[in-house]
């Protein structure tokens, strides 16, 4: 009799098990983060507000509608908070991540050196190139922090669309050959400034593809496209750049010792906020126009002075909030994911999993390249896309 029965125990461990195969990765109660910091370095995807301090002219996301959503127009690129705002609480970080620019500011549990206009090559004006980054935290180092806490610390990078959108634009008859030669020249260059970011220390790396540049609503608008396509030259950039960062990380972690990374896919996580079949499930109802501009997609002059921009009446309904800058509620989805999603949306590992990964230790996996049949199946399975099924 005894065997047609389930023990007290045996039932409380099929729970457990049950438990563990199916809770929300994001919100396991009493998991251990350790108490480490975060850096984030690029362009105004990250910036905590490290132009305003650096330009010497009023910039438009200082007033009014920036920051509307939170009633804090503060520098950053959106209508409330930022995606590492969202990595950080998830860390537990306890204090916003500030704009390491802005002097006085609580660098202890790290700092943002990412600059609106920033670069891989050439010298945006009045911002910073990646390299150039990289040579003010190291400026900062010695005064702030601890060599062993810069090792456990989480250094998060997304640049490279402003090398794209400059190029296309000064070069718009630039055939295969030239595009090509441009994109080993900025990936070149990205992996340059990663080993100089981890002679600097860093060994925890989360690097975040591009976006497809050719649809944000500032592309279809410049370049024209109508309501239902992308700019697809900027897109093919934007897919022969992201080809390159896995298996360039990939190499980095053999030859590197210590070097532990993962990558963001975030171009595949914005193509399926757009497409008109699956952007409903995301709960958005304006994923090719901004909610604050002018023109054709409402593109243009978020917040600039004599500009009269036309603001949504319901931010939390669009992808976009400027015309290449997404909203706050995108923002967020794009925390969890980064911090707590599986490899169908970053690989080989989530932030959690990297943070709280030994330091020093080898990686034991290794970036996979996606492909499109990947991608279908993806899209046709809630059961093996439990990060994008929920954010």
């Amino acid at each position: 009799m005894a065997a047609k029965y389930c023990t007290l125990a045996s039932v409380l461990g099929l729970f457990l098990v049950f438990t563990v195969l199916f809770q929300n990765p994001v919100t396991v109660c009493g998991q251990s983060i350790p108490a480490v910091a975060l850096f984030t370095f690029g362009d105004s995807n990250f910036d905590a507000g490290n132009k305003q301090t650096l330009t010497q002219v009023n910039v438009a996301q200082g007033f009014w509608p920036y920051g509307k959503s939170r009633d804090d127009p503060n520098g950053k690129f959106s209508d409330g908070y930022i995606t590492p705002d969202f990595v950080a609480t998830f860390m537990e970080i306890p204090i916003p991540i500030p704009a390491a620019l802005k002097p006085g500011v609580n660098v202890s549990r790290g700092a943002s050196f990412a600059v609106a206009d920033a670069t891989l090559l050439g010298a945006p004006v009045q911002s910073l190139t990646l390299y150039q980054q990289i040579t003010k935290f190291n400026e900062m180092k010695a005064a702030n922090w601890k060599d062993a806490f810069i090792t456990q610390s989480v250094f998060m990078i997304y640049i490279g669309a402003n090398d794209y959108l400059n190029f296309t634009k000064n070069n718009p008859n630039a055939d295969a050959s030239a595009q090509q030669a441009f994109v080993t020249s900025v990936t070149n260059q990205l992996k340059s400034d990663i080993s100089f970011l981890y002679a600097s220390g860093a060994r925890k790396f989360m690097i975040q593809t591009l976006a497809p540049l050719g649809c944000f609503p500032i592309s279809r608008q410049d370049y024209r496209t109508g309501m239902e396509h992308c700019y697809e030259p900027l897109n093919n950039l934007a897919i022969q750049h992201n080809q390159k960062i896995g298996p360039m990380l990939n190499e980095m972690a053999l030859t590197s010792p210590g070097f532990q990374f993962t990558v963001f896919d975030f171009y595949n996580v914005i193509l399926r906020r757009i497409s008109p079949q699956r952007s409903l499930g995301y709960r958005f109802l304006a994923t090719n126009v901004s909610c604050c501009g002018i023109g054709t997609h409402t593109a243009y002059g978020c917040g600039l002075p004599n500009v009269h921009s036309k603001l949504c009446s319901y931010q939390r309904s669009y992808l976009f909030f400027d015309g290449r800058h997404n909203s706050e509620k995108a923002q967020e989805m794009f925390g969890h994911l980064i911090f707590g999603a599986d490899p169908n949306v970053i690989q080989p590992m989530n932030v959690r999993e990297l943070v709280t990964y030994p330091v020093g230790e080898p990686m034991r996996e290794v970036w996979l390249p996606t492909t499109s049949a990947t991608v279908q199946a993806i899209d046709s399975s809630s059961s093996t896309s439990r990060g994008y099924e929920f954010y």
